[in-house]
């Protein structure tokens, strides 16, 4: 019996006997991790990377105006927010060319720098760009270091900006590498898809999304500077009246989705007739897209790659290969794109 009761309180006691409180140690470790999701969120907010499109240049018949993107190659940019009130290159990757490092001399970099300059902004960035669109290319590389760029860092600022907004850092960026301030890539890549962009408006285009383009870019470099050198001459007022023409009927066409309009209004008669010779095979590759139906094609940009617009998928993937083979006939090796004309936007990653 005795034993029994001992047993008993034994039982008792260690009922009685309180247990280690676990809320302390609990709230200790989910103060930690609160601190590391704070750092980690105030680190993002200090840092944005985005993805701009390649683009097609001109669309033919909209010289510096008309631009459309294409769905595949791009740069990428890292937009790091920094006290210091200045822009910096931190890196350039993936090119097979020297890119400037120098910020004033750089696409991206210009654009940020009119960027803070209008905004007044108190603080910098640092910028690491990752190069997708091969140099002299005529699909807007440039432009698009200096678009990807300014989307990264719109995203650190404390009240973000429209693409419209944007629109006049990315000229000033665009004009370090063209000589001049021109939105038909710039505009495009902000927008998405067709986009119409004047000195101080960007409109956007609508098209049908079964249209699409074929994108063949040769292994040559042709560089803007060079490509406007072409251009140097006299012209004849009915050249510009049926540039004009073509312009209002691809436009219309575009607005209509009436591929007929487009296939009587998609040629280039200012600038192709000019730069045609600079690319090699040139003609070999247009003849290719016409005889596969398209739309119209041209020169994309400056050159030396050539676009065609064709109304359904189908036909630009059989294009395709008849337009490298084109390039190929003038012993050139080159890579197609088969896009929707209704490319992407510019976007954060």
């Amino acid at each position: 019996m005795p034993n029994g009761r001992r047993a008993m309180e034994g039982s008792l006691n260690d009922r009685a006997s309180p247990s280690p409180n676990p809320l302390p140690q609990t709230r200790r470790r989910l103060g930690e991790r609160a601190k590391t999701l704070r750092t980690e969120w105030e680190d993002r907010m200090k840092q944005a990377t985005a993805f701009s499109p390649a683009s097609v240049g001109n669309i033919g018949v909209g010289f510096d105006i008309l631009g459309h993107t294409i769905a595949g190659p791009g740069d990428r940019a890292t937009v790091r927010r920094i006290e210091a009130p200045e822009v910096r290159i931190a890196a350039i990757r993936n090119s097979t060319v020297e890119l400037p490092m120098d910020a004033m001399h750089n696409t991206a970099g210009a654009a940020l720098i009119a960027l803070r300059e209008a905004l007044r902004l108190p603080f910098g960035f640092e910028v690491e760009l990752y190069k997708g669109i091969a140099f002299g290319s005529g699909m807007g590389g440039s432009a698009a270091s200096c678009v990807a760029a300014l989307v990264a860092a719109n995203a650190l600022l404390d009240a973000r900006l429209t693409p419209q907004q944007l629109y006049p850092y990315a000229l000033a960026g665009e004009a370090v590498a063209s000589g001049g301030y021109h939105g038909d890539n710039v505009g495009a890549m902000l927008l998405g898809g067709i986009a119409l962009a004047t000195a101080d408006r960007l409109v956007r285009v609508p098209v049908p999304a079964a249209w699409h383009c074929v994108v063949v870019h040769p292994s040559a470099v042709l560089e803007t500077r060079r490509a406007r050198e072409a251009l140097k001459g006299n012209y004849a007022l009915t050249e510009f009246v049926l540039q004009s023409a073509n312009l209002a009927l691809v436009l219309s066409g575009c607005h209509m989705g009436d591929a007929g309009l487009v296939r009587a209004g998609l040629r280039d008669m200012l600038i192709e007739p000019r730069r045609a010779a600079l690319i090699p095979g040139f003609t070999h590759v247009k003849q290719a897209a016409l005889d596969h139906k398209a739309l119209g094609a041209s020169i994309s940009g400056a050159g030396p790659s050539v676009f065609a617009w064709f109304d359904s998928l189908v036909a630009a993937e059989l294009a395709a290969p008849a337009m490298r083979e084109g390039f190929a006939h003038a012993g050139v090796q080159s890579e197609s794109f088969v896009s929707p004309i209704k490319g992407p936007a510019a976007a954060l990653l």
